[in-house]
């Protein structure tokens, strides 16, 4: 009864912590095999949004680095590494594709706003704009999975599509940053997030990842 009791009291922590808010301040997931996403909960529909994260890996193959689902629309928010040197913003379903002018650790930004549709993926190094899903409005009851394209609500994961490697500096505004902010944020500087903020992050794990130190200084380029 007593190794009973004390399994129990270990399984109740667990499920308990799933959710709990952790310490991630200068640190990164590390996705060590194709196995994980880690889901955010989230309530809000959105008339535009700043997306930013740091990724790190060595990976040939096509990945997905985040994705934002909902119950109506499983590629809502989706960045992905189609091929070495091409990656694909989508919105709402509707996408758009943009070559590489960067260099590993990467640091992305992603922007878009409703009433132009514009959207831009860039980071230190700003890209050309392109029109995205005009007036559309992003879903609420959202499910993001750093690492995994979602192909349904918080599921149907391809493994050919995930990202090995290490993610962190995760960051959302349910606006869109201005240049200067962006290229702030992209070499270490301060915008605090009012949608997603890394450093109060709560967060699920599926399979094998694992928070460390990141590997990236502070500052870059």
């Amino acid at each position: 009864l007593g190794k009973r009791a004390v399994w129990l009291a270990q399984l109740l922590i667990l499920s308990f912590s799933v959710f709990s808010p952790a310490d991630t301040r200068r640190k990164a997931f590390v996705f060590p095999t194709e196995s994980v996403t880690l889901s955010v909960p989230v309530q809000k529909p959105l008339k535009a949004f700043t997306l930013c994260l740091q990724v790190y890996t060595a990976l040939a193959h096509p990945y997905s680095l985040s994705s934002y689902a909902t119950r109506a629309q499983h590629n809502e928010i989706l960045l992905f590494r189609e091929k070495p040197g091409l990656y694909s913003v989508s919105v709402g379903g509707g996408d758009l594709t943009v070559p590489e002018t960067f260099y590993t650790p990467r640091h992305f930004c992603v922007t878009w706003e409703s009433q132009t549709g514009i959207t831009e993926l860039g980071g230190w190094k700003p890209m050309v704009r392109m029109s995205l899903r005009k007036e559309y409005t992003v879903g609420s009851e959202a499910s993001i999975s750093l690492g995994q394209e979602q192909d349904s609500f918080g599921g149907d994961f391809d493994k050919t599509q995930v990202l090995v490697g290490e993610v962190g500096d995760g960051n959302m505004w349910d606006f869109v940053l201005p240049p200067e902010e962006i290229r702030a944020v992209s070499t270490g500087g301060v915008s605090i997030p009012n949608f997603l903020n890394w450093q109060e992050l709560k967060y699920e794990t599926r399979g094998v990842a694992v928070l460390h130190t990141r590997l990236w200084p502070r500052d870059r380029i």
